[in-house]
This record gives C-alpha cells, structure tokens and sequence, in this order.
C-alpha cells in the first residue's frame, strides 16, 4: 500500500484521498459555482507538494467549466465579464511584482480579512440597487488580478462583486462559472509555460476527471431545486470558511 502507483507518482492511499477530496469538492462547485480550487489546494498540498496539486487543480477548474457552461450559458451577464476578465488580466503581473516583495502569507490574511469583512456586511443586508457600470467592474477585475497574481486567491473579489449586485443567484452563478473558466485557461497556459505539466499529472487529471464529473453534475443538481436565499446563505457561509481556512494555511505555512 506504500508503493508508488505506475506512472502516477502517488501511492495507491494518496489517490484514494485525492479522488475524495476532488468529489466532494466538485459537490461544492457544482452547487455554488466556485470553492473547488481552495478545498482541494488546502487538502491534496497535505499530501503532496503544492506545485504539483496547483496545475492539476487549474485543469480539473477548466474540466468543471466546460462541464456546467453549457447548462448556464443563457445565464452569464457577458458585458460585466468582459470588463472582469479585461481588469484581472491587465493586474495579474502587476500581482506577481507585488509577490516578489511582499510574502505571500501576508497577503493571504488581508484578503481573507478583506473577505471576512466583505461577508459581514453582506449578511447585514448590504446591497448594491444595480450593476456597477464598466469601470467599477474592470477595477473589480483589477483588484481580482492582484490577490491572484500576489496570492493565487483571485476568485473572492468577483464573488462578492456579483452576490451583492441585484443580478440574481441564476446570473451570478453562471458568470461566475464563465470567469473561472477564462482565468483558468490564461493559468494553465501558465503552468505550461513553466514546465508545471507533467506525465504524470496529466494521468492523475484524467483519473480524477470522473469523480469530478459526478461531484459537479450531483451539486448543480441541488441548486437546480434550491431557492435562492438558501444558495445566497450558503455562498456567504462559504465565503466565511475559505476566508477563515485561508487564515490557517498562512499562520501554519
């Protein structure tokens, strides 16, 4: 049982674990539209390094995408993302130069804290009356570039820009599914840039694509049946756990 699977670099418990992990994470992102990439990062990097669960993550996002876009298509508000995804790629190199001099764990606790904050005021009741026009979005964009680049935690700035807009739980989700898929794409051409692709991961991705496939489709189930102040709860809940697991990974890293 100690013994290195053929090809996976993993031993027969660790992918045991793995499959797990990524199935009831996929729960999660199916029903909630993101989540996934923390809940596996923070669990797998347990077990192996965090360079090499990093872009296997990156490709199970891209497979988790596909998998629910075509579902929510009709749903994604197009003019937001494209001044999201136009603000985070212009401010994600901007965070990586801010990595270089700033650790990383420091800015993991501000945006968790960022985060935490953000949640509170949500739970109070904190709504924006309409979508904010296209520079506010693209700044949104940009502050999202910056914690990704600087912190690899880009998602939570256009979480909360979307669950506190009037836009609807439907519309929110489904542009939130498009985002991801976009800045995953960007990052796994990344990781193949640096060589972070390997052999063996690409065998572990295409292994652990099935119990991500049903985890997906069993949580997108459950939010089609759901209403949407039980979804908003749970994303805010959500939104808490990751700020608060995010906290523990930088004091413990």
């Amino acid at each position: 049982m100690h013994g290195l699977l053929p090809g996976l670099e993993l031993t027969p418990l660790q992918l045991a674990a793995a499959v797990l992990v990524v199935f009831g994470a996929a729960l999660v992102r199916g029903y909630s539209g993101f989540g996934f990439s923390m809940l596996v990062v923070i669990s797998l990097s347990l077990l192996r390094p965090p360079a090499e669960v990093v872009p296997m993550v990156v490709l199970l996002e891209v497979a988790a995408s596909l998998r629910l876009l075509p579902a929510v298509w009709g749903d994604v508000d197009w003019r937001s993302l494209r001044w999201l995804l136009a603000g985070a790629a212009a401010a994600t190199p901007i965070g990586v130069a801010v990595l270089a001099s700033v650790p990383p764990d420091l800015m993991r606790v501000a945006v968790s804290v960022f985060v935490a904050v953000a949640v509170a005021l949500l739970w109070r009741g904190f709504r924006l009356r309409r979508l904010p026009g296209g520079m506010a979005t693209f700044t949104t964009g940009l502050v999202a570039g910056l914690f990704n680049g600087s912190a690899a935690i880009g998602g939570p700035p256009v979480i909360l820009f979307y669950f506190s807009s009037p836009a609807g739980v439907a519309v929110s989700r489904a542009s939130l599914i498009a985002y991801f898929l976009g800045t995953d794409l960007i990052a796994a051409g990344v990781a193949a840039a640096y060589g972070l692709i390997s052999r063996a991961l690409l065998l572990r991705t295409a292994l652990l694509v099935l119990p991500l496939i049903a985890g997906v489709a069993t949580g997108h189930r459950h939010f089609v049946r759901t209403n949407p102040e039980s979804f908003r709860r749970f994303v805010l809940a959500l939104l808490l756990a990751l700020a608060v697991a995010g906290m523990l990974r930088a004091v413990w890293g």
